[in-house]
């Protein structure tokens, strides 16, 4: 016999209280009696400082009885230590089966969790850092189907009429050269293939889904990032250039392994008895 249950006997021989004082409803009268071996046992997992006064108890069967107490450990503001009794049927023996914190509806509780490809925002993108797209994701769908083309076609919009080309009416336009001098430009600075950005990146973006493309001679070398989580979104990137945010981009990590729990319930080496 524990000195926890030798004190729980000894307890409830020495009472003088009327069980029907107590305010424990319709739990078991003696698992309700036994609040000092409940503080025990929370004292003995928490410490002595994280135990607060006794806050009631709740029947939880016929022999079962759950105390509660407050939690007075820094952090947990609002929660409870819930200490479960019980005891055999025709014994006033009291053991404790499960000492644990809970949450009240006052708690300070930490967020919701939310996935870390949730939590990224425009902007977070960084050099090396790789935001796989799901496969699944509304915003892309199977590439050369010219889907896109036949659009287009069908539905102008209203202002492109039929055989209109952007840029008509203008006085001037870029010539070869300045056409040329661009692409060398854009081509050498960060939406190319030689910054920081692209060299860690998983692909470059002439395969990403997420790349539009543009007409004309510079349409041959360069496109338009559609990604929100791209630092180059609604800038012309090279095809050579490349982030994190591929479309195609491998998932990150492969999870964490779990080990399948193994009880031993033949070795009895480590177990130590208290004759009763």
């Amino acid at each position: 016999m524990t000195t926890l249950e030798t004190n729980a006997e000894t307890e409830l021989e020495s009472t003088t209280l009327e069980l029907s004082t107590l305010e424990h409803g319709s739990a078991d009268p003696i698992c309700a009696a036994a609040v000092d071996l409940a503080r025990a046992a929370a004292i003995a997992e928490a410490g002595d400082s994280a135990v607060g006064e006794h806050l009631g108890v709740i029947p939880e069967g016929e022999t079962v009885a759950t105390h509660l107490f407050d939690c007075t450990m820094a952090g947990y503001v609002g929660w409870q230590w819930q200490v479960s009794t019980t005891r055999a049927h025709g014994t006033q023996r009291v053991t404790v089966s499960e000492v644990s914190p809970a949450p009240t509806t006052s708690a300070l509780l930490a967020p919701e969790w939310v996935p870390w490809t949730e939590r990224i925002k425009p902007g977070d993108l960084s050099s090396g850092t790789v935001v796989p797209t799901a496969d699944d994701d509304p915003r892309l769908q199977p590439g050369w189907s010219g889907a896109d083309d036949l659009a287009a076609e069908l539905d102008p919009g209203p202002l492109q009429p039929v055989c209109w080309e952007p840029g008509l009416g203008r006085k001037r336009v870029p010539s070869p050269l300045g056409r040329t001098e661009a692409a060398i430009r854009w081509h050498r600075g960060e939406a190319g293939p030689n910054s920081a950005m692209a060299r860690s990146a998983p692909a470059d973006c002439a395969s990403c889904g997420w790349m539009l493309t543009i007409g004309g001679p510079l349409g041959q070398m360069f496109g338009v990032c559609s990604n929100a989580l791209s630092p180059s979104d609604g800038h012309v990137v090279a095809f050579d250039h490349g982030c994190g945010g591929h479309s195609d981009a491998p998932p990150v990590g492969g999870g964490v392994s779990v080990v399948d729990v193994v009880m031993d319930e033949v070795s009895n080496a480590n177990l130590e008895y208290e004759a009763e």
